[in-house]
């Protein structure tokens, strides 16, 4: 071998040794990865076990199901939610060795869960996070909606069938609970229950999405909903979130025009929402009137064929901002049928939608003199579920109805709804006419000549649902929003009371009465149901001249002579537009006024009746959105009023 041989690019074997021993000193002096391949952590001082389970439905399906036991429980009820919010999540509001701050949140009473030693379990439903299969907003019952073997009954028993066998903890004994959708989903719950659930408890459900709920109110449109929708059904885990273009909502929905063309596209053809890919979204662009769809899914309506077989509480909110209609109706179908008087319940408290979970001492300015979602917990809640899911089965003093009183802040017992008061009185529908001047009386006018009130409705300068800029921030109180800003419009009218010298209290739905014409062929009309403070309250300078809406909702024209078949309206005709406002349970004190606003559009909350007849109002152009003359009669024989549930004594 030659010197030059036993060189490698110019190095020496003696170099190249040294220099391949020095790399691998280097690998050798690679530190190790501190990260174990799996971690497990020992929760070591919690106060609860938790478990994550997939249970299968009889499909072989898997749901997603978190199982939160308290340490130590032995023969402890199970209180389950089935939701579409994430189980993760709700049961982990912080990370935390204890169960109260854990669950502390949307949608746990959590002060009665952990006081009360209860299992806790949250489901993710059917096509939802951590579940496997197909996701259908409110999916329908088994039938022609849904031509499957499976639906939320279904997933609820088989849900049940697997916890009660399980859990060896528990004691065998199930309540469901739940707020909005989740309240929606203990209805369910009722339609072929399992015989190990004992009580059923829905906070504010989604019941009717067209008559007073979600998605319409008896006709209009409720587009500030279709964020929910974008977000809800664009993915399974909600990782694709509706974005804003604008700081005030109302903005945004005015360039866009319409609200199916908002669905189309973001405004100024700047990109596209791609709704058309969400499943609900076309079916609500197909079924606008209230057709088959709508009613053979109303759960009102589903429950009136079922046997009463489980305790229900029914819980409404008396300014529910989302679903302010189904609880009272569900209550109205199945009430009937407990004709020992101890399987319905029905709990009206003054709160926003979900509020009951949370502080209850006011509402925006509203204030109520206590915390009243703490003595639903506390007072109602509680008891009533100790006293079905409990071995020893506690006794409980709960009325069928409990009711609170807004104006006076009094809880009131009743035997049932609407009943005024626990003894001597009655509700009597009285009419609050709209007379000459802008006046309002319970005396009918005496005049002989034709009367009206008028206003123009213009579609490019739609009346706000709240003060703007409207950007979602106190969604929750909107309802309880002084309205005297629209008070000033000349597109509403403000008929107004005297004074009043003794309190007049009202129990159960308003019915608006219209005698109305409009110059065009379609129409939308608000009515709100207000009361008007004195020009100074003591102690109380903000509420100088307040005006707190009491009960108030919108009809859609078209459907006056049909919910399902859309028709023009005949211009300039006086004609009656009849429909309920939402229950009320409230004391107008001396001193105070009773308002009625008038008006034909609440936006952005509602979408823009273009006031000129469209097959499809999700479609209109802007060439079909036009300005109209309102008119609201008094005449003789034409006396347009709300109806009060006025409560007298016998």
């Amino acid at each position: 071998m030659t010197k030059n041989a036993v060189r490698i690019f110019g190095l020496t074997a003696t170099t190249l040794v040294a220099l391949v021993l020095f790399v691998s000193s280097l690998i050798a002096q690679t530190l190790p990865n501190e990260t174990p391949d799996k971690f497990t952590p020992t929760n070591e001082g919690f106060d609860y076990v938790r478990r994550e389970v997939m249970i299968p439905m009889r499909d072989g399906v898997k749901l997603h199901t978190v199982i939160l036991v308290p340490k130590g429980a032995n023969r402890a009820p199970i209180l389950l939610t089935r939701t579409p919010y994430n189980a993760t999540e709700l049961t982990t509001h912080i990370k935390s060795s204890h169960l109260g701050p854990s669950l502390y949140g949307y949608d746990n009473a959590t002060d009665v869960i952990v006081e009360g030693g209860y299992i806790r379990v949250v489901q993710d439903i059917r096509g939802k996070y951590g579940s496997e299969g197909e996701y259908v907003m409110n999916r329908p019952v088994r039938g022609p909606l849904n031509p499957t073997t499976v639906d939320h009954p279904t997933d609820t028993y088989d849900t049940i069938d697997w916890l009660v066998k399980n859990i060896p903890e528990t004691n065998g004994k199930v309540g469901i609970l739940g707020i909005s959708y989740d309240g929606f989903l203990p209805l369910m719950a009722l339609i072929n229950p399992h015989p190990a659930l004992k009580v059923s408890v829905p906070m504010n459900p989604m019941v009717d999405g067209w008559m007073g709920d979600d998605w319409f109110h008896h006709g209009a449109f409720r587009q500030l909903g279709m964020n929910y929708i974008y977000d809800q059904e664009a993915t399974r885990a909600n990782e694709i979130i509706w974005w804003t273009s604008h700081f005030d909502d109302y903005d945004m929905f005015m360039e866009a025009g319409s609200a199916g063309e908002l669905g189309r596209r973001r405004g100024m053809e700047q990109g596209r929402r791609g709704m058309e890919q969400v499943g609900f979204w076309r079916k609500l662009l197909e079924h606008p009137s209230y057709d088959a769809f709508w009613r053979e899914q109303a759960v009102d309506k589903l429950l009136a064929k079922e046997p009463l077989k489980v305790p229900v509480m029914l819980v409404h909110s008396l300014w529910d901002q989302e679903d302010i209609y189904g609880d009272i109706a569900v209550y109205k179908e199945i009430e009937p049928k407990d004709t020992n008087n101890d399987k319905v319940f029905l709990v009206m408290g003054p709160w926003h939608h979900g509020q009951e979970i949370r502080e209850g001492s006011a509402l925006g300015a509203i204030k109520f003199g206590s915390d009243t979602a703490l003595y639903f917990r506390r007072e109602i809640l509680r008891p009533f579920l100790d006293h079905y899911l409990k071995d020893d089965a506690p006794k409980m003093n709960i009325a069928p109805v409990t009711a609170f009183e807004t104006g006076t802040n009094n809880w009131h017992r009743l035997s049932s709804w609407p009943a005024g008061c626990e003894r001597g009185c009655t509700v009597k529908p009285t009419p609050l006419y709209l007379d000459d001047g802008l006046k309002a009386s319970f005396e009918a006018s005496k005049s002989d000549k034709p009367g009206y009130e008028e206003y123009i409705s213009d579609p490019s300068k739609p009346v706000p649902f709240r003060a703007r800029p409207i950007d979602g921030t106190t969604w929750r109180q909107w309802l309880v929003d002084d309205q005297r800003e629209q008070s000033g419009r000349p597109d509403v009218l403000a008929f107004t009371s005297d004074v009043l010298k003794m309190p007049v209290k009202i129990s159960g739905e308003p019915i608006a009465n219209l005698i109305a014409s409009t110059s065009g062929t379609d129409s939308d009309w608000v009515v709100k149901v207000i009361d008007l403070y004195p020009d100074e309250v003591a102690g109380q300078p903000n509420m100088g001249g307040y005006q707190l809406m009491i009960s108030a909702d919108i009809f859609r024209g078209r459907y006056r002579e049909s919910l399902e078949t859309a028709k023009p309206i005949a211009a300039g005709k006086p004609l009656l537009y009849r429909w309920p406002l939402p229950t009320a349970n409230h004391v107008f004190l001396p001193g105070h006024r009773i308002m009625v606003q008038i008006q034909s559009s609440w936006f952005p909350l509602y979408d823009r009746n273009p006031q000129t007849f469209v097959e499809n109002i999700f479609w209109a152009k802007p060439g079909d959105y036009r300005k109209a003359t309102q008119r609201i009669y008094n005449a003789p024989g034409q006396a347009s009023f709300v109806e009060l549930p006025l409560v007298t004594t016998r």
